[in-house]
């Protein structure tokens, strides 16, 4: 072989195999691409629920009627946000675990309420989790999720 062809075939090779390799090249596909969403239709986002009276008092454990209702603490910096709520007299409308309930008390909710002027209803259930804050404040009861504040209406 002669200088001449020991130089183009030096030079040619690697632009030839360049060319093979950019034109083989296979484009990045995410998988998101192929996904299909089989819930479309039922999913909500940025919707809550939020339960009518008539849910909020069957999902209770203790449903009170009081006009004396502040808030009373609220957590701020880490972990989950809550807030407790103090009831200073209050009458009784359903319990399942109590049949007296020493006044006044406390209770958690983990979202902040709008708290009405006149008589509401507070829809509680036993409190899950907090225990220690339970333990430190003498909680027994949590504001019910998915409840809303509803005024007593007078009769």
């Amino acid at each position: 072989m002669n200088i001449k062809m020991k130089i183009k075939l030096a030079i040619g090779l690697p632009v030839l195999l360049l060319a093979l390799l950019v034109s083989c090249e296979k484009k990045y596909q995410s998988p998101g691409q192929y996904e299909e969403d089989l819930f479309a239709d039922e999913r909500q986002e940025g919707k809550a629920y939020i339960m009518d009276e008539e849910e909020c008092f069957d999902g209770s454990e203790l449903v009170l009627a009081s006009s004396e209702v502040k808030l009373a603490d609220s957590s701020k910096g880490r972990g989950k946000a809550f807030f407790l709520y103090k009831v200073r007299s209050g009458k009784i409308l359903k319990t399942v675990r109590d049949s007296t309930l020493d006044m006044p008390m406390m209770f958690l909710s983990p979202h902040k309420l709008k708290l009405k002027e006149d008589s509401m209803y507070l829809y509680l259930k036993k409190l899950d989790g907090y225990r220690f804050i339970a333990k430190e404040r003498n909680l027994k009861y949590q504001w019910l999720r998915g409840a809303s504040v509803y005024s007593v209406k007078k009769k």
